[in-house]
């Protein structure tokens, strides 16, 4: 499990807004930190044509991803997964994609100009 990794995880039980159920997810941590099981994930939802939005990062179908359909990285649900959420490989983002990725996420956690 490593940064760029999409995995499917299972996100249940959640509350309120959260995102839920099993869905792919994109691992953000960095790989040299930590000694918890745990990995810092940002979760996929499907692809809009409203999600033209600073803080969401438009992912497509690949061979690399893995993914089925065009699907949408939204950091606003960025959170932690311990180990045992973490259900199965699907694929990688490439590192244009993980640098639009950590624009948004500084976009979300207001880090621009940290």
């Amino acid at each position: 499990m490593n940064t760029k990794d999409i995995y499917l995880v299972d996100l249940n039980p959640t509350k309120g807004a959260e995102i839920n159920k099993a869905r792919p997810c994109i691992i953000v941590s960095n790989d040299d930190v930590g000694v918890l099981p745990l990995k810092i994930v940002v979760p996929l939802i499907g692809y809009k044509e409203h999600h033209n939005k600073s803080w969401l990062v438009k992912i497509e179908p690949t061979k690399n991803t893995g993914l089925s359909k065009d699907s949408t990285a939204d950091p606003m649900h960025i959170r932690s997964v311990s180990h045992d959420r973490i259900l199965k490989k699907i694929g990688y983002i490439d590192d244009s994609t993980y640098l639009k990725l950590k624009d948004a996420i500084k976009v979300v956690l207001d880090l621009q100009y940290a």
